[in-house]
């Protein structure tokens, strides 16, 4: 087998006292390790690292696909690459890259129905990818710097994505483009008339390239490099509030499930920074780090956190009941990316594997 199975051992480091125990299956966590070049498949119950695929040149961020047992990674090379990396996860292996040429520089990525959507900084605009046909086969303007991370709602409906060299929100909904009628002419064929998007640019802070929506979709959360976090109404398409928690080069944000906590890294900084989202004010600053933080995965029914420490080379592992880090994993080298992916019993037999 091609992946380094002498890698392969409990990643699990207990801190202070803290111990913890085998647990039925959690599913597994996903870790994109820029160094290695590899995707980290971890089982989230044990934080026990079961294999390590390699995963091409500057991987960044990582969505498992539609059919719930493949991952694609984005390739970045600072918005100058143009390949996706995929990932069978059942058979802990990587697939053909698929070319999204002439796009440049993917980099964030979201599910939706069974479409991928990306972003391409280097080209100023979003992807949207059928994995089924390996086509990009729709593109949208954005016309704004470094384009970095995408959301996509549930209905479909509304798109928002970070533009993190202008310092811009973009927020696209979902139109009905109608053929213009000019006096006096005959009216225009029914065919003529197109689904198409209306883009909206708020103002959301020189560098904010990570940002959260909240689960009811109300809210998004976008951190600046100042330090400060803004705010924006996704119904008004306006920003409703800018505070100061305090959070300088605020790198990536994560709502919990509930919607009652929003969880905040930083490039610079010890701390995992733990704000009310009603109140909006800090509720804790967590240590977890000595040279930033990065990527945030919340598990699924919200008792943990998962952040990246790219700089320490670990994942720290955070109990959202306690507000304390609780261990790390050792995934590989400048973790990133991260994502949570349901077991579908593929999972144990990957265990097993490894076991022997």
């Amino acid at each position: 087998m091609k992946v380094l199975r002498g890698l392969v051992a409990a990643a699990m480091v207990c801190v202070g006292s803290v111990v913890l125990a085998q647990t039925p299956s959690q599913g597994a966590l996903l870790v994109v390790t820029k160094q290695g070049h590899a995707l980290a498949i971890v089982d989230a119950a044990t934080l026990t690292v079961l294999v390590r695929v390699p995963i091409g040149e500057d991987p960044h961020e990582v969505v498992v696909g539609p059919d719930g047992v493949t991952a694609y990674v984005s390739n970045y090379g600072e918005m100058s690459l143009h390949t996706l990396q995929v990932i069978d996860l059942v058979h802990e292996k990587a697939l053909t890259p698929i070319d999204i040429s002439p796009l440049r520089g993917a980099h964030g990525l979201a599910v939706h129905d069974d479409r991928i959507w990306f972003t391409a900084g280097g080209s100023k605009a979003l992807g949207v990818l059928d994995p089924a046909t390996g086509k990009v086969e729709s593109v949208l303007g954005v016309g704004q710097e470094n384009t970095h991370l995408v959301w996509v709602s549930r209905d479909g409906a509304k798109v928002v994505a970070s533009n993190a060299g202008s310092g811009t929100m973009s927020i696209f909904d979902r139109v009905t483009n109608t053929p213009v009628m000019v006096k006096g002419a005959p009216p225009a064929p029914a065919s003529y008339t197109t689904q198409g998007w209306k883009q909206t640019l708020v103002a959301d802070g020189l560098g904010a390239e990570g940002f959260a929506v909240s689960p009811d979709e109300t809210e998004a959360w976008a951190g600046a490099a100042d330090g400060t976090i803004t705010i924006v109404n996704l119904a008004t398409e306006k920003v409703d509030a800018t505070i100061a928690p305090d959070v300088f080069g605020a790198n990536r944000l994560k709502f919990t499930p509930d919607g009652r906590l929003v969880l905040v890294t930083a490039h610079t900084g010890k701390d995992l920074v733990v704000l009310n989202a009603k109140t909006r004010t800090v509720v804790k600053r967590i240590p977890i780090e000595e040279r930033g933080a990065s990527g945030i995965q919340v598990q699924p029914d919200g008792s943990r956190a998962f952040v990246s420490c790219p700089r320490d080379h670990y994942v720290a592992v955070v109990d959202l009941k306690t507000l304390e880090m609780v261990a790390k994993i050792d995934a590989g080298r400048e973790p990133d990316g991260l994502a949570c992916c349901a077991d579908g019993g593929w999972l144990a037999s990957l265990a097993k594997t490894v076991e022997k």
